[in-house]
């Protein structure tokens, strides 16, 4: 954890309510990042359009996803919370950083290799301007730090080399945003070899009822090495 001050920004995808991943990955810089800094958490549904055709679906997710990080400690007193599609001047900012990145950057991330390997029939242009967009998100507001899991560790680089390309082509306008990450490793899913995620199924819930919580616990892989 960066010492105190400075400006934090981080977004997340609208999944729904949060699982015990999210918490142990970026969730708990989110909580722990609210005092000390000026903490700004955007939930970003336009990132969702890349994967998910399904309005009422987004919505829906996104509401969701708000109940949960207040339920977790996010508090409206010491940190902003706000969806993604009601500040246009993100997509203004991701056409003007578009205009300094080339494209075999957006096409080498790991989040794009993925996507086009998982869904060969909707590789769209808003997939491959995902980064583009992410690194709009946290230079629009000059952040200095990002909360962010592991995973994430080549998207928030390839937002630090979008901000210097734009930054030598007009001048110092954006600090370079520096990663936080969490101390908590990886969290594997209940399959027992993937990352914890909704989209795969292996997740365990936070605020399921307890019976879900149980059958999602009883059903994890367990190493068989032990």
């Amino acid at each position: 954890m960066p010492g105190t001050g400075g400006r934090v920004f981080s977004g997340v995808q609208p999944s729904g309510l949060p699982h015990v991943g999210n918490h142990l990955g970026a969730f708990g810089n989110y909580i722990a990042m609210q005092d000390g800094y000026d903490a700004i958490y955007c939930i970003v549904d336009y990132h969702a359009l890349t994967s998910t055709h399904d309005a009422e679906l987004i919505r829906r997710n996104t509401h969701e996803m708000a109940l949960g990080l207040l339920a977790l400690g996010l508090d409206p007193e010491r940190a902003v919370l706000f969806r993604q599609s009601d500040r246009l001047e993100h997509i203004e900012l991701m056409w003007l950083l578009a205009s300094v990145t080339p494209t075999g950057w957006v096409e080498r991330t790991p989040s794009f290799k993925e996507k086009r390997r998982s869904q060969p029939d909707d590789v769209n242009l808003a997939l491959l301007n995902y980064p583009v967009l992410q690194a709009a998100d946290i230079a629009i507001y000059k952040a200095n730090y990002v909360p962010v899991g592991k995973d994430q560790a080549a998207h928030l680089e390839l937002a630090r080399e979008i901000v210097r390309a734009f930054n030598a082509r007009y001048g110092e306008v954006f600090p370079e945003p520096q990663a936080v990450f969490s101390d908590a490793p990886i969290v594997k899913g209940t399959d027992g070899a993937n990352k914890m995620s909704k989209s795969l199924g292996n997740v365990i819930e936070i605020f399921a009822d307890e019976d879900v919580i149980r059958k999602q616990i009883m059903s994890m892989v367990t190493d068989t090495q032990r």
